[in-house]
């Protein structure tokens, strides 16, 4: 054999033992991808572990054993009871407590009344501030009432306060001249027993608005001279001269919201509003003319504490107001001040009873109660009735008095004269020839 065949057996041999490592490698390689070599014994234990684990999962603990060591499974019936516990118990800052939600105000008096405030061009604090009972107010509710809050001077405040929605701005519009007889003609082609006029903050006007409120008023008083006139006025700076011409416009209600306790102010309000100055509104209105209700709001749930809520309404009967609301603060946005704590309902009854304790005309307290309250609006309407019915029975008395005074002065007038001249009868007969 030469040397070339040697060479090329060898080579022969080289290529077949590389051709079988290769494909044993390649049976290696589809083992490890894939499992199936049937003479492998890893992979049927792995196999017997997944379904004896299976097992235990089916026989083991269900998901009653994770919630307190329950023995069976909480019906649908159940859990919705224990939700309903769990009402009161809900943290400021989570969802609203039951007694918190209202249905969406839907009806054939709100559209109407929707569509000519969009016709006029005039706006509602019921709706630029998401009342919760506006669909109740607009509608007439379950005391026959029908009352709606008209917002004036605009939809734009010059100031912040931080529970309020309402727009701001440094530089508002112009005022509309014509919404005075605008605001009138509404309300007497919707035959509203009670109003409510309230307004942003003008601090760019020269006298804040005070002439346009009040010119809206004495409007209102001409074309629907039998509608009850409460106004919710702005602090007008605490200077007085602004502040009379709206107590003499015609109203029957004056008021302005304290809005919180004396030690929350700066949190709550815009720095131009202090506690203070309004508390001088509410006394000078009292001292302008006597004879008007005042009235005032404070909200709950942002942070006070009870005896700073008790000193606060003292402090208002102490001012001379009449009447007070309170209710729970809602937050309108997530850009505003958060809810402190929600509530409970038995604690607006507390301040109910110690409001009328206090010597309050009328105290409106509950979680949906705001400063325009339907209920309010309507003890608020018979109060100012029977005042008219007692004034009118006075006027009357004190007429049949006069006219009783008069008549027996003439009684007395003709009896003199009836004397003296029977006197001088008697003397012309003793003097007689």
């Amino acid at each position: 054999m030469n040397v070339l065949s040697l060479c090329s057996n060898a080579s022969s041999a080289c290529m077949v033992a590389a051709k079988q490592s290769l494909k044993t490698a390649l049976v290696a390689r589809r083992f490890l991808a894939s499992e199936v070599n049937a003479d492998s014994t890893a992979v049927k234990p792995e196999r017997r572990v997944r379904k004896d684990f299976a097992e235990k999962l089916k026989s083991g603990p269900g998901f009653a054993d994770f919630v307190g060591g329950l023995q069976e499974p909480l019906t649908s019936e159940q859990v919705i009871e224990g939700v309903a516990a769990q009402g009161s118990s809900i943290p400021g800052n989570s969802r609203l407590p039951r007694w918190l939600k209202t249905d969406i105000p839907t009806g054939g008096s709100v559209a109407r009344i929707r569509k000519t405030l969009r016709d006029l061009k005039l706006h509602t604090v019921c709706e630029e501030a998401r009342c919760p009972n506006m669909g109740e107010c607009w509608g007439g509710g379950k005391h026959g009432t029908a009352t709606a809050t008209i917002m004036i001077m605009g939809d734009t405040c010059t100031r912040g306060c931080r529970f309020c929605s309402v727009k701001t701005s440094k530089t508002p519009a112009a005022l509309d001249p014509h919404e005075p007889e605008n605001v009138a003609r509404a309300l007497a082609a919707w035959g509203l027993d009670y109003i409510v006029l309230t307004s942003v903050d003008r601090d760019d006007l020269p006298d804040f608005g005070s002439a346009h409120f009040a010119k809206t008023v004495q409007s209102i008083r001409a074309m629907a001279p039998q509608m009850m006139i409460e106004c919710l006025t702005p602090d007008f700076l605490g200077r007085a001269a602004l502040i009379e011409p709206v107590a003499h416009s015609g109203l029957d209600v004056y008021a302005h919201n304290i809005e919180t306790v004396e030690a929350l102010q700066r949190m709550v309000r815009d720095h131009r509003a202090n506690y203070a100055q309004s508390m001088f509104v509410l006394e000078h209105v009292k001292a302008t003319k006597p004879t008007v209700l005042t009235k005032s709001s404070i909200m709950l749930g942002v942070g006070e504490t009870d005896a700073e809520v008790l000193q606060t309404m003292r402090d208002l009967r102490t001012a001379g107001v009449d009447i007070v609301t309170l209710g729970q603060y809602m937050r309108p946005t997530k850009r505003h001040m958060k809810v402190h704590e929600y509530v409970a309902p038995e604690k607006f009854k507390h301040w109910e009873a110690v409001g009328n304790e206090l010597g309050f005309l009328y105290t409106a307290s509950g979680p949906l109660v705001r400063s325009s309250y339907k209920a309010g609006e309507f003890f608020i309407k018979e109060i100012l009735q029977k005042r008219s019915a007692a004034a009118a029975a006075a006027e009357a008395a004190a007429a049949q008095g006069a006219a009783d005074r008069t008549s027996s002065m003439r009684d007395l007038a003709a009896t003199i004269a009836t004397e003296e001249r029977k006197k001088a009868g008697a003397a012309a007969a003793a003097n007689a020839p």
